[in-house]
């Protein structure tokens, strides 16, 4: 395990969790990755015992003990004419932007953004972001009681305007929180991917969908490829509590824009690159090129949280008795300014040792077992669902079946009870199941939403 550290900057840690044991001929090394980022975020950057304070402001950490990282958020909240039922929804809408609004920090840039067929910058107004103190929030707020119900839906216009107030900002995190009650119906499919492609490691965005008219695949896909977050609010009234929540986590973000480098010798290849937890997303596709046999993923902006990764590699033949190092896992940050190399945060190493001792090589690290069961986990959630709405119920029943026994086996009493609002469990430990007859669709909704939170492995 290596550590990071510096006065008022997050100190970041790797620790590697794996069996390097592999029998004769065995190629497939699993390894799950740990990242820890303490000292920072929530903490609000506070120094390391005996360190000096800093001056001033640390490119990329944030300006100072105490006051977190410089920040910018833009508010997206959906305007089009499906707002308007039921009149409450809108009401609900601008409460929680009003309370999100409420819980920035002060210095914070920010900006609302009313959607529709079109986006409109309503807050300031100006093409440019507010700097928020007690004035301009109430300004923001007496903007927002005047937003109306009106026109179409087409998210990649929201996006694009986010990405231009965002982009003009100089600050070390860059964050947007996106609200939409029904389909992308007004712009292409390959438009809204399109502009997701734009914004991709260039702004963060958590999704909501509120109600129960939207599309699960269209609101997790945004979150998905700008490193966010993605959730159901089924009932309107309760969307201030989520906002606040939403907002709170943004402004304990300090660090931006780390990568997880991926090192590896000649003839290793690299089969995935997975975060397990706090959610399974698949990182594989992300990867840019950083140097001979290099390859950086991207994990976002980070405040004080902890993280797995799935790491697996395809290493030469080897004899028995033979060692290797399989990768080198580094956190990487990049120079906001781009003058100078990138800095290593913290390192961690995958190892392949080939022996002829049986019970150490075909034993499964609990960690690895334990994260692989949670992917497939989300997997079988999306295939069951998938089935069920196809009509395919034989198919819907065996999937949803193994995810209560894969939920049950781990421990993710979270996904346990959102299956069981979908099916009636007859023997959890075997996953025998019935589907229900009739399913809320807000039940329903929800567990395709959260299908992909995981539970961390007991340790």
């Amino acid at each position: 395990m290596a550590n990071f550290s510096k006065s008022n900057v997050p100190q970041f840690s790797v620790e590697v969790y794996q069996n390097a044991f592999l029998p004769e001929g065995g190629r497939e090394v699993n390894a799950i990755v740990t990242v820890t980022s303490t000292g920072g975020g929530t903490t609000g950057g506070i120094p390391l015992p005996g360190a000096a304070a800093s001056p001033g402001h640390v490119p990329g950490y944030g300006p100072g003990p105490g006051r977190g990282a410089s920040a910018a958020v833009v508010l997206m909240v959906d305007c089009s004419g499906s707002m308007d039922y039921p009149p409450t929804k809108m009401r609900n809408a601008r409460d929680a932007t009003a309370a999100a609004i409420d819980t920035l920090r002060e210095g914070t840039r920010f900006s609302v953004v009313a959607g529709t067929h079109v986006a409109k910058d309503v807050y300031p107004g100006n093409g440019q972001l507010a700097v928020a103190d007690a004035q301009t929030k109430a300004q923001a707020k007496e903007a927002l009681r005047r937003l109306s119900a009106g026109g179409g839906t087409a998210i990649g216009t929201w996006l694009r305007l986010a990405d231009r107030l965002l982009g003009a900002a100089d600050v070390d995190i860059r964050h947007g929180i996106l609200l939409t009650d029904g389909r992308n119906e007004h712009e292409a499919p390959e438009d809204l991917r399109a502009a997701l492609d734009s914004c991709a490691g260039r702004f963060t965005c958590d999704a909501r969908g509120v109600g129960t008219d939207w599309e699960v695949k269209e609101v997790t896909s945004i979150a998905s490829a700008l490193l966010g977050t993605a959730d159901i609010v089924a009932d309107p009234a309760g969307l201030a509590a989520d906002f606040t929540q939403m907002m709170e986590n943004a402004m304990g973000k300090e660090v931006a824009d780390v990568a997880l480098r991926l090192w590896t010798p000649v003839g290793v290849e690299i089969r995935f690159v997975k975060q397990v937890a706090p959610t399974v997303e698949d990182l594989t596709g992300r990867r840019t090129e950083a140097g001979p046999r290099a390859g950086d993923y991207p994990t976002g902006s980070w405040g004080d949280e902890s993280r797995d990764y799935h790491v697996c590699v395809l290493v030469p033949e080897a004899g028995i008795g033979q060692e290797m190092l399989a990768a080198r896992v580094s956190l990487m940050l990049p120079d906001p300014s781009g003058a100078d190399a990138p800095q290593v945060l913290s390192q961690g190493l995958v190892r392949a040792v080939w022996t002829d001792d049986m019970v150490a090589s075909t034993s499964i690290n609990p960690q690895v077992a334990h994260y692989t069961g949670q992917a497939e986990l989300a997997q079988v959630i999306q295939q069951g669902l998938d089935a069920r709405k196809s009509g395919d119920f034989d198919g819907a029943t065996a999937k949803l079946g193994r995810a209560v026994q894969l939920a049950s086996a781990s421990g993710n009493q979270d996904t346990a009870k959102l299956l069981s609002k979908v099916v009636d469990v007859v023997d959890a430990a075997t996953g025998t199941v019935r589907l229900k007859a009739k399913v809320a669709e807000a039940d329903e909704m929800t567990l395709e939403t959260r299908s992909t939170k995981t539970v961390r492995v007991k340790k």
